[in-house]
């Protein structure tokens, strides 16, 4: 496990597979752990982070790979009904601001008022 671990790699990987090397990974943490205790080699503390980096690799790839596979599975269904943690962020205003819908809604009083008295139209163009 000394190479360097390679996200588009891990992509192609299925679910087992990915846990199988996760769990190698994080073995070969334990037994660089101990052997930093026995005696501090400083070979052994470098490797040590590359391990924990191929470790937080691994995670994030299947993390992706399973949100887009419950993203795809919840895809069909309306946008409240999917959870809040599979729908896009965006920014905060955008979430907060209204729907299409909600702005064009006007009240009795406005709406009477431009039936009413609609724009003029004029002949001349200023």
């Amino acid at each position: 496990m000394a190479e360097k671990t390679k996200a588009f790699e891990l992509r192609t990987k299925n679910k087992t597979q990915l846990l199988e090397h996760l769990k190698e990974l994080r073995t070969e943490l334990s037994s660089l752990r101990v052997a930093q205790v026995k005696s501090p080699n400083p070979s052994k503390l470098a490797k040590i982070g590359t391990v924990r980096k191929a470790i937080a690799r691994v995670l994030t790839v299947f993390n992706q790979t399973q949100k887009n596979h419950l993203r795809a599975v919840y895809s069909k269904k309306s946008s409240s009904k999917i959870p809040t943690d599979l729908r896009y962020k965006k920014t905060r205003a955008i979430r907060r601001r209204l729907t299409n819908k909600q702005s064009k809604v006007v009240t009795l009083r406005v709406s009477k008022t431009a039936t009413n008295f609609p724009q003029r139209v004029f002949a001349v163009k200023a």
